[in-house]
């Protein structure tokens, strides 16, 4: 949402307020006990509500711009290798 404001200030679009709603829908199988639980994302769903006497295609441009300038959505839409490493003590955990 951030990126809304931020946008909208570049684009002269005057942004009163905004409420964003988002519901994620996800699956885990598996067990912890058997070492074999996998959970994964299975969609999400994004409801932004503006508040704006701009025109509509002006407030249009804004989100257009926003999303495709959020790190967030764009992971999620183009997937990007992701490394992860943990420390035990300091020293590497295998």
């Amino acid at each position: 949402m951030t990126q809304v404001s931020r946008y909208g200030h570049m684009l002269k679009v005057t942004v009163n307020g905004m409420r964003m709603r988002v519901k994620a829908r996800y699956r885990v199988d598996g067990s912890v006990l058997n070492d074999t639980i996998q959970g994964r994302m299975l969609g999400a769903e994004t409801t932004l509500d503006i508040d704006s006497p701009d025109p509509p295609d002006l407030v249009a441009r804004v989100v257009r711009n926003a999303e495709r300038g959020c790190f967030v959505m764009q992971a999620l839409l183009n997937p990007v290798p992701v490394t992860g490493r943990t420390l035990l003590n300091g020293a590497s955990l295998p």
